[in-house]
This record gives C-alpha cells, sequence and structure tokens, in this order.
C-alpha cells in the first residue's frame, strides 16, 4: 500500500499522440445507408386501399347516474 502523496499537475510537458484508428464510422455509415438505398431501390408501389364502406354505429348511454 503506497502512503505517499501522489501530485498531478496541469502543466504536462509531453503531449502523448493518439493512437491512428482505422475510419470505421465512415464505412459503418457508408455501408448503412447502401443498405437503405437498396431497400428503396427494390421497394414496388402499392395500390391505395379501397374506401370504407359507411356505417353508422349507436351508441347507448348508461342509465342510472
Amino acid at each position: 500500500m503506497n502512503k505517499e502523496q501522489l501530485e498531478l499537475g496541469f502543466n504536462a510537458t509531453q503531449n502523448l499522440p493518439l493512437p491512428a484508428r482505422p475510419p470505421r464510422r465512415l464505412t459503418r455509415a457508408r455501408w448503412w445507408f447502401e443498405q437503405m438505398h437498396s431497400v428503396v431501390d427494390r421497394a414496388f408501389d402499392w395500390s391505395a386501399a379501397p374506401a370504407p364502406i359507411p356505417e353508422q354505429i349507436y351508441l347507448t348511454l348508461a342509465r342510472g347516474r
């Protein structure tokens, strides 16, 4: 167990370079949009649903209030 005080400062003399990372974010985004474009390209037009038959509904009110 270390019982000495640890001192931290804000004036760092070393600037450590960030590790190089592959541009995965752009790759994933490009893949996603390619998938979405292919889905849209394969879509087909749906015909509109026919209008429903008019229906009249009678509501009965509860008595005894």
